[in-house]
């Protein structure tokens, strides 16, 4: 079996969702400057780099972070590659090769490319899943879905998708760096910081083979 790091590494130079802050990493005590200990603080969005969206971000329902199912966040997953579309439809889920009852479904895409470059600029012409495809997944009683960009929804169309998959119950993994995985079935290990009160928290991700 081999293990994947599907998380991206938090710096200050990494991507952010346009308007949302910056990555600050600061020495507050250092060894060097003669105290005990080096220590470091971090300020951040909940929703930095990989990361999982709770209810409450779009559905202001006070369901936060600290409350998903653990069931659900690990547990059999199945990437599905899709390299060459744009947007992903419910007539491209219908097309693809997905199994049956595959309850977390990780969606590779030529997102991947970017982290694989390393860029770090927004990419705003990112794929993302179609409010027919949101529905479709729900309808097909999927309980996780993941992509490899900031954002399940295209660019500026985040509410109507969104409010699909999180009042359906479904959790959503964002940022994830798929650039090394292949399609096929893994077990996924997905374990967000546990912040009480939160819409959201980075999370570290890996895919274990099966």
């Amino acid at each position: 079996m081999r293990t994947y790091d599907i998380t991206l590494t938090i710096t200050p130079q990494m991507t952010v969702w346009p308007g949302d802050p910056p990555v600050i990493m600061e020495r507050t005590s250092s060894i060097a400057l003669g105290d005990n200990a080096n220590v470091s603080q971090i300020k951040m969005s909940c929703h930095t780099g990989t990361h999982v969206d709770a209810p409450d971000h779009f559905l202001n329902n006070g369901k936060t972070v600290e409350a998903l199912s653990l069931d659900l966040l690990v547990g059999r997953a199945y990437v599905l590659y899709l390299p060459d579309v744009n947007l992903i439809t419910a007539s491209v889920l219908m097309q693809a090769d997905i199994p049956p009852r595959t309850r977390r479904l990780l969606f590779k895409t030529r997102n991947s490319e970017y982290w694989a470059k390393g860029n770090s600029e927004f990419q705003a012409d990112f794929v993302g899943l179609s409010v027919d495809a949101a529905e479709l997944l729900v309808d097909r009683n999927v309980k996780l879905v993941g992509i490899d960009y900031l954002s399940i929804a295209p660019y500026k169309m985040g509410s109507p998708v969104h409010t699909i998959l999180l009042n359906a119950g479904v959790v959503v993994i964002e940022g994830l760096d798929l650039s090394q995985v292949s399609q096929g079935r893994y077990t996924l290990h997905c374990l967000p910081l546990k912040l009480g009160g939160a819409d959201g928290a980075p999370t570290r991700a890996i895919l274990v083979g099966v």
